[in-house]
């Protein structure tokens, strides 16, 4: 048990910022030999939980972050946070090993099992509860060759692959020729994924350019009278800064998340004073509202040249207990409110396209943890021409959180043969193109703003026009036809030798 919880660490080395995938397939590798030989799925399940448990661990430690940004009232609650959220994440594998126990019969049959059980649970993650796709597995070729298979097959279809290869292997092992054998069509897929990131993109010498305004506000200075002014005023100056060279003005302004320091129904001076500063440059920004029921949301508006407010989103997919709390009613009637302001969030109507004011074209909005969801933007109403996020993620920390979101917002532009422009206060902001590379960024932690042009939009993909059912049928198929061949097998048991 021990080895499989430290296995499931190496693991995570995958995961962004480290970013080893072999990490992650030596350790899919080595635990599968484990698998094999547990007694029954009841062990297998121990054997996969423990394995969960050091994965989820290692790859969301970020997770008590926001615990230390009022450590005097919340810091003990940090490491009851992290064991509840790798346990309870470990789960979906326990599951997982146990299912695949029961349904795989021979070596390869085992193999094909714990593949296509691991990716099931996975896709359980994914919606279940809201859902929460962080970390999949898949989200280990970020920067490599095979994340352009996104574009086809989705995160969860490169989780499929990542696990595969490594148990086949494992399975032929050590039957040296067997192994390269069964490996070839994953480096043919390999080398498919680093053809597709070398093929060009368009350029648009007429692209529109957009300022990424980045405050660096620390979460816990962020809402502090005695500091949220300091912070708009920082965005107010790069908002106002000529560029440098024969750039001239940005067709659009973004400012991040949350960055007007008061809710809308009162903001009429601070936004006047935006779009002085601003000229006849629009600019979008992030902020909170209340509508006249008294409900308050996490919004993002866009004012024309002349300052008017021309569009408005609200967030929809809110993060559970950080935004929301769950079974709410019941808590109100017991008297307990877990949210410092005194409210939580409301969900807005769901996807939206904006027509934004200038020459940029129709953005998808997405409001921090939105970004994590790809069937949310594949839920949109129609094709935008780009992904707009803006996001706080001083919540994540400075180790690992900021570097995973980006690296999702990256895996989102290839899903999409979309460009993704993403405004973060204390960062990372970044433009990515349609293929996931990083045109241009602002690095963690540093105030500052940035003019990029952006670029322009790829043919919808495959992923685009089907999201995930390609890959749930598959898994269906795949759990169908492993379970009938197990009842083959209680018949005639000499058949799943091997």
């Amino acid at each position: 048990m021990p080895l499989a919880v430290l296995l499931g660490a190496g693991a995570a080395l995958g995961q962004a910022p480290v970013g080893l995938p072999w990490a992650t397939l030596a350790a899919l590798a080595l635990i599968f030999p484990f698998f094999r030989l547990a007694a029954g799925p009841r062990r297998a399940a121990w054997i996969g939980w423990a394995f969960g448990a050091g994965y989820f661990a290692a790859a969301l430690f970020w997770i008590v972050e926001p615990f230390f940004v009022d450590l005097a009232r919340h810091g003990w609650m940090a490491p009851f946070a992290l064991v509840l959220t790798a346990g309870g994440f470990a789960l979906f594998w326990g599951g997982a090993f146990a299912l695949a126990k029961w349904l795989g019969r021979g070596r390869w049959g085992e193999a094909v099992a714990f593949a296509v059980a691991l990716t099931a649970v996975e896709l359980l993650r994914s919606y279940l509860f809201t859902g929460f796709p962080w970390a999949l597995l898949g989200h280990v070729w970020v920067g490599w060759g095979p994340m352009q298979l996104a574009a086809w097959i989705g995160p969860l279809g490169l989780t499929l692959l990542t696990v595969l290869a490594p148990a086949l292997a494992a399975a032929a092992w050590p039957r040296g020729r067997l192994a390269v054998l069964v490996l070839v069509p994953f480096a043919a897929a390999y080398g498919l994924g680093l053809w597709q990131g070398a093929r060009p993109v368009p350029v648009d010498a007429e692209a529109p350019v957009l300022r990424l305004i980045q405050p660096n506000a620390p979460q816990h200075l962020k809402w502090d009278p005695a500091h949220a002014q300091t912070f708009y005023a920082r965005q107010i100056s790069f908002t106002a800064a000529e560029a440098t060279g024969e750039g001239g003005r940005p067709d659009l302004i973004i400012w991040p998340e949350t960055s007007v320091p008061t809710v809308l129904n009162y903001a009429d001076e601070l936004l006047a004073n935006v779009s002085d500063v601003a000229g006849d440059v629009p600019v979008v920004l992030g902020i909170q509202r209340l509508d006249e029921a008294g409900y308050a949301y996490n919004s993002l508006i866009a004012l024309d040249e002349t300052g008017a407010r021309v569009a408005l989103y609200d967030k929809y997919h809110l993060v559970p207990f950080g935004e929301y709390l769950p079974l709410s009613h019941w808590f109100d009637t017991v008297g307990l409110n877990i949210f410092g302001q005194g409210y939580g969030y409301t969900p807005g109507q769901g996807p939206r396209v904006l027509d934004l004011p200038g020459p940029v074209g129709p953005a998808l909005p997405l409001i921090c943890y939105e970004a994590i969801f790809p069937q949310d933007v594949n839920a949109a109403p129609e094709r935008p021409e780009w992904l707009l996020q803006i996001t706080n993620d001083a919540w994540f920390g400075s180790v690992s959180g900021p570097y995973q979101h980006l690296a999702q917002a990256r895996l989102r532009a290839v899903e999409q043969g979309l460009p993704m422009v993403r405004v973060a206060n204390t960062g990372v902001s970044a433009v990515i193109g349609p293929r996931g590379r990083i045109v241009e960024a602002l690095p963690l932690n540093e105030a500052g703003w940035r003019d990029v042009a952006l670029p322009p939009p790829l043919a919808p993909t495959f992923y685009a026009k089907t999201g995930d059912w390609t890959v749930s049928v598959l898994l269906f198929a795949a759990l169908s036809g492993l379970w009938a061949w197990r009842r083959r097998m209680e018949i005639d048991p000499g058949r799943g030798r091997g």
